[in-house]
């Protein structure tokens, strides 16, 4: 549903503040907070941050787990103007220092066990003036709790502009450094604005976006992602009750989706996967789930055969980047047939409001069937990537066109099929690894020469790191050696699952290493090259 009198994220706990104040917003393990008492924690938070000199655009970074706390920082720090930095908190220390330090964090909400990550680095951290940890206090360092309540409830005058950016997230670097994606308030409710504007055009077929009051969402997909922090804004833009999991759990999902009734979730086909295969699964009642949505990767078919007959439930795939802010197409439930059919191997078709085009290198339009990379216009695109004019300029045009990075093909009736990528990045259990990254990580061993980091097919997670590593001369380098090194440097989910070693690597006349004819022998006899 779309509602005018929202302009900025600010006005969401205002407006159903008003309406439905008793009304759970969230519900997080024992904790369930109204949206009355929601609104009043956020405009504390709000108070809080500009006791501390946060300024509008200032920027704040949180680094914990899923927690109803932390859209109450989101929409807290949105009521006087601050920008919130949700850290990955898988990512290595090296990771979070360049992050921190990129945004210019000046305030930082961060878990008890993830301070043993940034007390080393505060000496490296000229931006970072306050320490607020989440659980409680930390030597000088006040909790969460005593700092939120020793704040005024009174809300603030600030309102802002749409436009404005509200979320930076961060995405890999294909230069070995993340980019900060600036997304705006508008950019988070474009589908449910486009749905009243665009009325006569919108596909019922997106019934799976209509919401009420009695719907209840589970979160469980991590909140550093779009996928969390965009399906909990849209959870509590509807007015709903959101249900916050700590992170993936497949017993506590399992037991969540009985007792809460829930209704509506997104997950990724590896984590349908590990909830299929654990033994509660078949005893649990799914009789209040609407809709299941998946992304990252398509489904397999077998695996969608027993979603279906297990869930009972419509699925829905839905296909975006964190520079759409999530979602740009979706395939409908209608589309997912048991015994397959073509448009099951597509990403689906454009959302209502979204136009679509593939285009060539020079940037020409295509016509249906034919290759090329998949170009994005829609109102939900990011401003920009924070403090990288050329980045944005190379990803998104001036008349607000965006580049996928991704190459397909769109059919007659408007479906679009990934075929491969434009750009170099690996996809696995649905976070993106960029080889770069890898490449940079492993280069600093002593015993390689050179790498090569690829993508190969992998049953559980899509897709799975491989490294092509070329040994210094007289040295016989060990595989599980060098991902130990590895280990180190970078976050765990992007390091190579296998080593394998040659002679050299296979170059063009520049001197550009071949991947494609590296990736050839893991991924013949498949018509793509995406997992």
């Amino acid at each position: 549903m779309y509602i005018p009198e929202i302009r900025t994220l600010a006005d969401v706990p205002r407006h159903h503040a008003r309406l439905r104040p008793d009304a759970p917003a969230m519900t997080f393990g024992d904790r369930v907070t109204s949206y009355a008492e929601w609104n009043k924690r956020c405009s504390r938070v709000a108070n809080g941050l500009a006791g501390l000199e946060v300024k509008a655009a200032s920027r704040i970074a949180y680094l914990d787990q899923n927690s109803d706390r932390y859209f109450e920082i989101l929409f807290g720090g949105a009521k006087i103007g601050a920008v919130l930095v949700s850290v990955n908190w898988r990512l290595a220390t090296p990771e979070i220092a360049y992050i921190l330090n990129d945004a210019r964090a000046e305030v930082i909400f961060i878990g008890k066990s993830f301070l043993q990550l940034i007390k080393p680095l505060l000496g490296e951290l000229p931006h970072l003036r306050n320490v607020i940890v989440m659980d409680g206090p930390e030597g000088d360092w006040e909790g969460y709790e005593t700092w939120v309540l020793r704040q005024s409830e009174a809300d603030t005058d600030f309102r802002g502009s749409p436009t404005d950016t509200v979320v930076q997230m961060y995405t890999s670097g294909t230069t070995g450094h993340p980019k900060g994606v600036q997304l705006s308030h508008a950019a988070t409710w474009a589908l449910d604005r486009n749905r009243t504007l665009l009325k006569d055009q919108y596909d019922p077929q997106l019934s799976w976006n209509d919401w009420d009051a009695k719907d209840a969402s589970l979160l469980t997909m991590p909140c550093f992602h779009i996928s969390g922090t965009g399906w909990g804004i849209v959870g509590l833009y509807n007015g709903t009750n959101s249900i916050i999991l700590t992170e993936f759990d497949p017993a506590k999902v399992l037991k969540i989706i009985e007792t809460a009734r829930i209704s509506r979730m997104v997950l990724v086909p590896a984590v349908i996967q590990m909830l299929l295969q654990h033994p509660d699964c078949a005893k649990t009642d799914f009789s209040s789930l609407k809709y299941l949505l998946y992304g990252a990767s398509p489904i397999p078919l077998d695996l969608l055969k027993q979603a279906v007959a297990m869930f009972r439930c419509g699925f829905v795939q839905l296909y975006g980047m964190t520079e759409t802010c999530g979602a740009i197409t979706y395939l409908p439930a209608e589309d997912h047939e048991f015994d397959g059919n073509k448009r099951m191997r597509s990403a689906g078709k454009a959302i209502t409001g979204v136009t679509i085009e593939i285009r060539d290198a020079e940037g020409n339009t295509l016509p249906p069937g034919a290759d090329g990379e998949i170009w994005i216009k829609s109102d939900s695109r990011m401003n920009g990537y924070w403090n990288l004019p050329d980045a944005t300029a190379a990803t998104m045009t001036d008349d607000g066109w965006v580049r996928s990075g991704d190459g397909g093909y769109i059919d007659e009736d408007g479906y679009v099929y990934v075929r491969d990528r434009v750009k170099d990045m690996i996809v696995s259990g649905g976070e993106n690894i960029y080889p770069a990254e890898v490449e940079s990580a492993i280069y600093g061993h002593p015993d390689v020469a050179e790498v090569a980091v690829i993508a190969v097919p992998d049953e559980k997670w899509g897709e799975a790191v491989k490294a092509i590593v070329v040994p210094k001369s007289g040295t016989r380098p060990d595989a599980q050696a060098i991902i130990e090194f590895t280990r180190k440097r970078i976050a765990g989910y992007k390091l190579p699952k296998s080593v394998d070693f040659v002679d050299m690597l296979p170059r063009n006349g520049t001197g550009k290493v071949l991947k494609r004819e590296l990736r050839k022998q893991y991924w013949e006899g498949r018509d793509r090259q995406v997992n």
